[in-house]
């Protein structure tokens, strides 16, 4: 089945409003279709491809020295000009590091060479941004808005020469670029979006009108990326809505910048609402093609996120030194704390973790580098993964830490103590779960890709819409399919492998292949089951997301720590994390399996709905009303 027809057959089935399908529409159109193999997508149709994880892709040794010299130097400029503390506190990040961040040629990491830029690897860009965001939030955000969501990532995707030519090579000097997509009341929703860009009679420019919010350097950015409705279209008799994406240079009359936002944390980040007021863009900054924006965003966010991985990584590797210190320092009852039991739970959970996030975040960047697999689904889980375990290993630090860990930075080196800013780290990591696709956002998207391969087989079966005629083709299509893949599901299970080769965690690796095609079975069974209403269960396809997810890391974790070992068979340190990490990404398996039938979804529904419906209004008397 061709892509639209798929597209059109789900937003077809979707139950709801008019307006709830037109969003649906939008969004399905914006899909690509990709011919690459995705470890992920497997995983869900029951295939546990371990070939794809093992040998573990390892960093050549020329690209890891060319990283390893820029770090070197990017560290040294950072300790010695740069303070992560006043950052936070002026909401400023001083003039002086971003003109040396310029001279290093920061901004144009990802450019490529013949344009002036650096053209560093997606391993290397990510191992920079690593290094920025274990120091300063705000610094790292700056860096990254730029060019993983930025100008420069969209224009090296979907860029003409002569739009390359004409921007790439401001970056290796200096002119910081933004992404504007979100809206006042568009979030997640872009059939929405109202800022809107209309082709001039002469046909030589667009004008643009609206406003943005929420955009990251917006208040800074020299260059952005706008995305703005453009004239619809006729596509098989129906008008479809086109949204478009535009590069706008910020000096051009009728840009304004209306407010600067001021967030929970990252102090440094120049987030800001821009209004546009009949400005011109030059036809010749339409990117890509009309109508294509929303599958521009679409794809550059996909590679985007990789970078969340990495500095969630960063993060979570200074919380695991903090753990371990005071872990060893602070004694409690005549014995350190991190030896009691409590303490112990804590410290296994931060360092395990922390390793498997590194694997996730070292894997994912090394196959876009690769370049021949299709990540969407694996970024997606890397993004989810890492910044909720990173919230959940901050939260246990600052429990570790006490007092220490609620007090700033500041306070504690003003009376001699060593000054680990446990509380700013809390307070910037808390928007790695909502940025880029909120968690639940990636759940549904997930699901969604989960989902496409069997929709492309009996799609025209969960269409109202499928003629007679489609139906009948559609269940001959089906009765093919399913007649052998369904019952592989079952028999596979039966006879899994047994990873010699893998050693200790050879274990983990045939439960990876044994639950994969239980969470196809299970997949399979809810489509079955509920049909068109199953969007409508996101507890159920988070669970089956969730526990897709932590098959997805646990490959890869045991692929790393088995790659590690390879390299140094003295150490067998990677070995016991992974081993740990998958014991206890086994009993999250285990308890999500169990919850896709044993739950209180039900029992949930109905106190949210009293509560929206007003019925316990009693439960809130006795406060000061905020509003």
């Amino acid at each position: 089945m061709q892509q639209q027809e798929q597209d059109a057959i789900l937003a077809d089935s979707a139950e709801g409003s008019q307006e709830k399908k037109d969003a649906l529409e939008i969004a399905e159109l914006a899909r690509e279709s990709y011919s690459l193999p995705s470890f992920g997508g497997q995983l869900f149709m029951g295939n546990f491809v371990s070939s794809m994880v093992t040998p573990f892709p390892e960093q050549s040794d020329e690209d890891k020295k060319i990283g390893d010299e820029y770090i070197k130097t990017l560290e040294h400029f950072l300790l010695e000009n740069l303070d992560p503390e006043e950052v936070d506190r002026t909401r400023e990040i001083p003039k002086v590091v971003i003109d040396g961040l310029v001279k290093m040629g920061a901004f144009a990491l990802k450019v490529p060479k013949e344009y002036g830029g650096l053209g560093f690897s997606q391993t290397n860009y990510n191992r920079i941004m690593q290094c920025v965001a274990s120091y300063c939030g705000g610094t790292a955000v700056l860096l990254s808005a730029h060019q993983s969501i930025g100008v420069p990532q969209p224009l090296k995707m979907f860029g003409t020469e002569a739009q390359k030519k004409k921007f790439y090579p401001r970056f290796r000097t200096g002119s910081i670029s933004a992404f504007a997509l979100t809206e006042p009341d568009v979030g997640s929703d872009p059939a929405q979006m109202s800022c809107e860009a209309k082709l001039s009679d002469d046909g030589t420019h667009y004008i643009l009108n609206g406003e943005k919010l929420w955009c990251t350097n917006g208040t800074v950015a020299d260059i952005i990326v706008v995305m703005a409705k453009t004239a619809p279209k006729m596509v098989k008799g129906k008008e479809r809505k086109q949204i478009s994406a535009f590069i706008l240079e910020m000096n051009t009359p009728g840009v304004e910048v209306l407010h600067r936002c001021e967030f929970m944390g990252i102090g440094g980040i120049y987030n800001g609402v821009l209004k546009f007021t009949n400005v011109k863009i030059p036809k010749e900054n339409l990117l890509w093609d009309e109508g294509r924006g929303l599958a521009l965003a679409l794809a550059t966010i996909n590679v985007g996120r990789l970078t969340l991985p990495a500095a969630s990584t960063a993060a979570a590797k200074q919380c695991l030194t903090i753990a371990r210190k005071w872990g060893k320092e602070r004694v409690q009852w005549g014995l350190p704390i991190g030896l009691h039991e409590a303490g112990e739970e804590k410290i296994a959970y931060i360092a395990s973790t922390t390793f498997a996030m590194e694997a996730v975040a070292k894997l994912t960047s090394a196959w876009q580098d690769k370049g021949d697999f299709d990540i969407r689904i694996e970024a997606a889980m890397a993004k989810m993964f890492c910044t909720e375990a990173l919230w959940t290993i901050t939260d246990m630090t600052m429990q570790l830490r006490g007092g220490r860990g609620y007090e700033k930075a500041s306070s504690l080196k003003a009376r001699g103590e060593p000054g680990y800013p446990v509380e700013r780290m809390m307070r910037d990591c808390r928007i790695n779960r909502i940025l880029e696709g909120s968690t639940e956002i990636m759940k549904l998207f997930l699901a969604r890709e989960a989902m496409d391969p069997h929709l492309k087989v009996a799609g025209a079966l969960l269409n109202p819409k499928s003629s007679a005629s489609d139906k009948a083709k559609a269940f001959g299509k089906v009765a093919k399919f399913y007649s052998w893949w369904l019952p592989k599901q079952y028999v596979s299970n039966l006879f899994t492998s047994r990873y010699k080769e893998m050693g200790e965690l050879s274990k983990y690796f045939s439960f990876i292949e044994s639950n994969s095609h239980r969470l196809a079975r299970e997949l399979f069974g809810k489509m079955a089951r509920y049909q068109q209403k199953l969007e409508r269960k996101q507890m159920i396809l988070g669970r089956l997301i969730e526990i897709g997810t932590d098959l997805f890391v646990m490959s890869a974790t045991c692929a790393y720590a088995h790659h590690r070992v390879e390299k140094n068979p003295e150490d067998k340190s990677p070995i016991e994390l992974a081993d740990y990490f998958c014991r206890l990404a086994k009993r999250r398996i285990e308890a999500n399996f169990k919850a896709l039938t044993d739950n209180e979804d039900h029992a949930a529904d109905r106190v949210a709905e009293c509560a929206l419906d007003k019925r316990f209004l009693w439960l809130e008397e006795g406060v000061i009303p905020m509003d």
